[in-house]
């Protein structure tokens, strides 16, 4: 019996070693966890940001601890999100509260009275940042509350075991009564094992006299160190089951990746071989190095990780650099064209998706640096896109001003109830300013439009309905001119009856006749002068050049009766550039005359050149005859 004594200390001795190495590793991995496990967030410069898009990230950020649960690392990253906000939130209200200051002293004279308060999305910030600070406080309040309850709920087990020892030592124990002390301490055990975490200050304490205490019911039960051997070996059966789990976890990323899922895994297995009670001495060590080495395996792969990390880290930031460097012509480019802004804006929103598609962080300093001149040479784009289509809605808003204008002209002209060709005239100018005048605001381009059209379409339905009188009287000046036009016809073919008299006979009879239609005009009118050209030229007591003024006059006529000048202006024209070709031609051939005389054919030239000019000079007297004409008929 004095030697299962002494064994049983000396097994104790050691347990209290292993422990002591287990809670010394346990500090070691999670300091470990701690620094290499804590997630990079990505910087985002908040000064950039509009008060929708600070809001929009805030609602996120409570979505997800309402989506997930209140986490420590979703609580951590809101509020760190939240205090970043804060200094911007109070620049934006410091700088509105300023203007609204400066206003109200430029309106009244000093600040006596001044009163101001925030907008809806100012206020709404605010409460999102409250709400966030309140979930995080709560949550902290309510870990102290369970710390606070788990220490009230360890201390009141350490009394217990302390009571059950004590009971231990000042009586009689028996078999049964062994059993119902064994059965109270494994009780105690689990109920201790369940237990949550507790405040630091009284951790070490608790431990240590709970291990203290759990040493000394083992000592004081020698006649029952059998089932205590028993509980060991127990124990060492499910530490190796723990072993093989965590190998079995190291084995696998052969086949996988190192992920933070594994890792949390593995920490929990660690967690049920701490409260695991010892295991024989001689496996004691043995199960804890196996036990060690596999979760170094797992360690050991979680930094590799962080080290191909960094290098991807370095790759994401190169590759975004490239994308930055790509952009930043973009902050000078300039045009007049909504066309060309539109098309380099897709080019641009192009290399966002770009940035935005390489998910990667980058390196803390150097990619907080680079995202913030990102950003802002994107903005500086749409800054300067911006502007341009400020100034053209300005143009825009003008136009809209000019084609309300026209719209009230062409309103009063309706109203009036005058039906003149002036006054038709007006509103054909008018269309023609319009067409003339750019776009309107998008908004209102289709009822200023449809303003414009009713009138117009409304002033000429008026005059149409008017007009239906002399349409008919129209078609019959179109009767009588074809029923002329087939006299003519039937003149040119009897020659014996052409003469000039009855020719201006024809022509008065003409002239007499209103308009025809607008839709046959051109097609009588050169039918009228195929004819009288057929008649003219049936006269047989006529010249040819009289002939070709005859068919002259009476083109000019014609095109005078109908008010288009246009085309005795062209004629002029053409008839003035003849004029001036032939006396071109003409002073050529007198000058070459000069330079004859030294040749030995110089008479038969200057013949031939003497019948050119005299043929010339007939030509260009016609042609000043007809250019008279035409003159006075304009």
């Amino acid at each position: 019996m004095a030697q299962e004594q002494q064994e049983g200390v000396k097994s104790e001795e050691q347990e209290d070693l292993t422990q002591k190495s287990i809670d010394t590793l346990e500090i070691d991995l999670n300091n470990e966890l701690t620094e290499e496990h804590e997630e990079v967030a990505p910087d985002v410069d908040y000064t950039q940001l509009s008060k929708e898009q600070l809001i929009g990230i805030l609602e996120n950020e409570l979505a997800a601890i309402r989506e997930e649960g209140a986490k420590p690392a979703l609580l951590k990253k809101a509020e760190t999100v939240s205090r970043e906000i804060r200094p911007v939130l109070d620049q934006i209200k410091l700088r509105e509260r300023e203007t609204a200051l400066q206003a109200y002293i430029a309106d009244n004279g000093g600040e006596e009275g001044f009163e101001y308060k925030y907008d809806a999305d100012t206020q709404k910030i605010d409460s999102l940042s409250r709400e966030i600070k309140g979930l995080k406080n709560s949550y902290y309040q309510s870990q102290e509350k369970e710390k606070e309850k788990n220490f009230n709920v360890k201390t009141s087990l350490i009394q217990r075991l302390r009571s059950l020892l004590e009971e231990e030592g000042g009586r009689e124990t028996d078999a049964t009564g062994l059993k119902s002390s064994w059965e109270e301490f494994k009780k105690i055990q689990e109920e201790w094992k369940s237990a949550g975490n507790i405040a630091s200050p009284h951790n070490g304490t608790l431990w240590a006299t709970y291990n203290a205490l759990i040493d000394r019911y083992f000592s004081n039960r020698n006649i029952y160190f059998e089932l205590k051997e028993l509980d060991r070996r127990r124990n060492a059966e499910l530490k190796s089951e723990l072993c093989e789990k965590v190998e079995e976890l190291a084995k696998s990323l052969e086949n996988r990746p190192m992920t933070k899922e594994i890792l949390n895994e593995a920490n929990h297995i660690f967690e049920d071989y701490k409260h695991l009670g010892p295991a024989p001495k001689e496996e004691q060590e043995k199960l804890w190095q196996r036990f060690k080495e596999a979760m170094d395996v797992l360690y050991n792969a979680q930094r590799g990780q962080f080290a191909e990390q960094k290098k991807t880290m370095q790759e994401n930031y190169e590759q975004k650099l490239g994308i930055y460097e790509a952009i930043v012509p973009f902050t000078t480019y300039n045009s007049g064209s909504i066309k060309e802004w539109n098309a380099k804006t897709k080019e641009i929103m192009a290399f966002q998706d770009q940035w935005v598609a390489l998910k990667g962080i980058m390196p803390r300093e150097e990619g907080k640096d680079l995202s913030k001149k990102f950003w802002a040479a994107l903005k500086t784009f749409f800054n300067n896109k911006g502007e341009f289509f400020r100034q053209l809605e300005s143009k825009r808003e003008q136009n809209l001003d000019l084609k309300t204008q026209l719209c009230v002209e062409v309103e009063e002209l309706l109203a009036a109830g005058e039906d003149n060709p002036a006054t038709t005239q007006k509103v054909i100018e008018l269309q023609k300013k319009w067409k003339g005048i750019g776009q309107v605001p998008e908004k209102y381009k289709d009822t200023i439009y449809d303003r414009f059209k009713k009138a117009c379409d409304a002033y000429f339905d008026k005059k149409r309905e008017k007009n239906k009188e002399v349409e008919e009287e129209f078609e019959g000046n179109l009767a009588k001119k074809l029923d002329l036009i087939e006299r003519i016809e039937a003149a040119a073919k009897s020659k014996d009856e052409s003469s000039l008299n009855l020719l201006n006979a024809f022509k008065s009879e003409w002239s007499s006749i209103g308009f025809v239609p607008k839709k046959d005009m051109q097609t009588v009118q050169k039918r009228y002068i195929a004819a009288i050209n057929t008649y003219v030229g049936a006269i047989g007591q006529l010249s040819n050049k009289e002939k070709e003024q005859a068919v002259l006059e009476s083109e000019v006529e014609l095109v005078r009766d109908s008010d288009n000048t246009r085309t005795l202006y062209r004629k002029e024209s053409d008839i003035r550039r003849k004029i001036t070709q032939l006396e071109n031609d003409i002073a050529l051939w007198q000058n070459n005359i000069e330079f004859f005389a030294k040749s030995k054919t110089s008479d038969r030239l200057k013949a031939e050149f003497d019948r050119k000019i005299n043929s010339a000079l007939g030509q260009l007297e016609e042609l000043k005859h007809q250019l008279t004409i035409i003159q006075e008929a304009i």
